[in-house]
């Protein structure tokens, strides 16, 4: 009898672990593993930062419904919850129910993913071998056969540096043990390190707002702290996103406490602040761009990002695109260069499919450098991974993804960036108030021109003409917009 191979699914986080429930859902074997001592590992990371989605968004079908097979009830699904209730309200429960906890190994960090006897030059049945997993624990190094990959382990132990140049900048090394990378725990395990220090914080996202805001709180507790803000953007419109206009609501409220915080002198910003040097003297830590140095710091908060870790990946062909470093056809969707809306045109296994068939990149990691995923992105695209790796390609192909628009685009900056009429388009929402109407009646709006053709990769008419000329979209309309649910969304500014 030929044995069945199974799916080996990498990291036990919410993406991971829904994996493996769609895995047994068609009758397939997982085994997943997790380098942390424990499920949800990396979130943990960031246990005490409440997430701006609710947990409408952060429940997976298929996971739901086998926990509610064993009498699990879900929390309130418009709450938003915490890193640390994630885990220990949904992935920990998921984890430990008798259909999953077999096929779940912590403390088992993977090194390798090869093709079986194939390095990456070798053509010969290449597609037709199964891959080699290699990983270690306690006991030492082990690999596994399995018939397909799902890479799913995210990016949290590889942060970006601080450094604008994509690279530390000089000196970061040297002060590092002053420099937490992500969000520090400020309010709680962290404090000591903060309370009464003179701290900076280098990122424009939200990573960054969530560290601010409990620094200016903690400002209020203890005296003597000064917090200074570093952003690469020329100004902070952008920054502090839809507000009131952003569907996810928890979101908006962020940007609009740093906007106060702001305005009441609280944070002090340094807007075009392009990190090149870091200086310890004895006044302190001080910040160096062309032409600026910031005012000595004691500590550093880099909330400037993630990027993937991709080396363990390396035997294999896999096609990035160079910039976000996401799988080739995914990448266009979501390169904050071209939009930063906050959803995401549907994509499942055919935009996340590799020249080796058979091993996915999913969840936060299929982003690459590109920020904004939510988890119902990656639950969506498990499930489409997971019907293509069992062969059912018709199920694979009908993606079914459905998200919040953010309100915020690259378009409606474009006169800030210094950008190009027509650089981006296939925001939320047109300016002209009018296509909103016509789009609402069933009509046409003027703005885009109707859909685009079948088969072109294009939002309307507009956008289509204007990439068969060369350019890179239609930019239809040039007042800045924000959407308010529920209005109709139509295809672009």
């Amino acid at each position: 009898m030929k044995t069945v191979l199974p799916v080996v699914v990498i990291g036990a986080g919410p993406v991971g672990l829904a994996a493996a429930a769609h895995l047994l859902e068609r009758g397939l074997t997982p085994l997943v593993l997790e380098a942390g001592a424990t499920v949800g590992a990396g979130m943990l990371r960031w246990a005490h930062v409440r997430m701006f989605s609710p947990w409408e968004f952060n429940i997976d079908r298929a996971a739901g419904a086998l926990l509610r097979r064993h009498g699990w009830t879900s929390p309130d699904l418009t709450q938003f919850p915490t890193g640390s209730e994630v885990v220990e309200r949904y992935l920990r429960p998921l984890a430990a129910l008798p259909e999953i906890q077999p096929h779940v190994r912590t403390g088992v960090r993977v090194t390798d993913v090869a093709k079986q006897r194939r390095d990456r030059m070798k053509d010969s049945l290449r597609n037709d071998v199964p891959f080699v997993v290699r990983y270690v624990d306690a006991v030492g190094e082990h690999e596994v056969i399995a018939q397909a990959v799902i890479d799913a382990s995210g990016t949290i132990d590889t942060p970006n540096p601080a450094g604008a140049s994509g690279v530390p900048a000089l000196g970061e090394r040297a002060v590092q043990k002053h420099i937490f990378y992500g969000i520090p725990d400020v309010l709680g395990q962290h404090r000591e390190r903060y309370a009464g220090k003179r701290v900076l914080v280098i990122g424009g996202g939200h990573s960054a707002f969530n560290a601010l805001l409990d620094l200016a709180r903690l400002s209020g507790q203890e005296p003597g702290m000064r917090i200074q803000w570093a952003i690469r953007r020329s100004s902070l419109g952008r920054v502090l996103g839809g507000g009131e206009h952003d569907q996810l609501k928890e979101r908006g409220r962020l940007g609009l406490a740093i906007g106060k915080l702001v305005d009441d002198g609280v944070l002090a910003v340094a807007t075009n602040f392009h990190l090149e040097r870091l200086e310890q003297t004895a006044e302190g830590i001080v910040a160096h761009a062309e032409g600026t140095a910031l005012r000595p710091v004691d500590e550093i908060v880099a909330a400037t990002g993630f990027r993937p870790n991709l080396d363990l990946l390396s035997e294999l062909r896999i096609a990035l695109d160079h910039g976000t470093q996401a799988p080739m056809a995914l990448a266009p969707l979501i390169d904050p260069n071209q939009h930063s809306c906050g959803s995401v045109r549907p994509h499942g296994a055919e935009e996340l499919k590799h020249p080796d068939a058979g091993v996915y990149i999913v969840g936060m990691k299929s982003y690459g450098r590109a920020p904004t995923f939510l988890l119902l992105t990656g639950y969506e695209q498990v499930r489409s991974v997971v019907a293509a790796v069992a062969g059912d390609w018709e199920a694979a192909r009908r993606v079914e993804l459905v998200l919040p628009e953010t309100g915020v685009c690259i378009t409606q900056f474009a006169e800030e960036d210094g950008a190009q009429a027509g650089a981006a388009c296939c925001g939320p929402v047109p300016a002209n108030e009018e296509n909103v109407a016509a789009e609402a009646t069933g009509k046409t709006g003027e703005c885009c021109g109707g859909p685009a053709p079948a088969n072109v990769d294009a939002c309307c008419v507009r956008d289509a003409d204007a990439k068969a000329e060369g350019k890179s979209g239609c930019g239809c309309g040039s007042k800045p917009a924000v959407i308010e649910a529920p209005r109709p969304v139509a295809c672009c500014r």
